[in-house]
């Protein structure tokens, strides 16, 4: 049950706070995401920007972290995995209110013209029909890097409940 709540809290929310690892240190960004039909969280960014660029190198949680490789290469596919912590809520909540859902997981790039782009970019799109109902924008956004989230922990604080109350998921251990 407890995975299920976290997915209609990440579903309820449209902008991630995104934080990793880069050659200067830890940085975070905001970002307009979608969730797929597997729970996993996608979202745009352009290469050129350093969050692009971080997660393109597949840093990880720490300085000097190996990239790990993943399906495809070059520019324009999954070419590496980043380890990311993610948080998302709502502004302006009362601390007695408080909801939202702090999460680690391995971000990759969808390569262009697969299947799993092609989907996560209706995901993504069905989320936010504006971006194809301005043909400027549904061009530039097409054109940009599209990473997927995969979460392997996920915790939904929810205050209405008591402070500090929690709940987690964890995915099984790979092997």
């Amino acid at each position: 049950m407890t995975a299920e709540k976290i997915v209609t809290a990440l579903r309820a929310h449209t902008t991630l706070t995104l934080a990793y690892v880069d050659a200067e240190g830890p940085q975070a960004c905001a970002v307009l995401y979608a969730v797929t039909r597997t729970g996993s969280l996608v979202f745009v960014t352009s290469p050129g920007t350093r969050h692009g660029r971080a997660l393109a190198a597949g840093r990880g949680p720490g300085p000097g972290a190996a990239p790990r490789v993943g399906p495809g290469s070059g520019p324009d596919s999954a070419s590496a995995a980043a380890r990311v912590a993610f948080t998302v809520q709502a502004d302006g909540q009362e601390w007695t209110e408080l909801t939202g859902v702090q999460g680690r997981g391995e971000v990759i790039g969808l390569a262009d013209g697969s299947p799993e782009r092609a989907a996560a970019w209706a995901a993504y799109t069905e989320r936010f029909p504006f971006v194809t109902e301005d043909d400027r924008l549904g061009a530039a956004l097409a054109a940009t890097a599209l990473w997927e989230l995969r979460p392997d922990w996920l915790r939904l604080v929810d205050n209405r409940l008591g402070f500090g109350s929690k709940e987690e998921w964890a995915s099984p251990p790979r092997g």
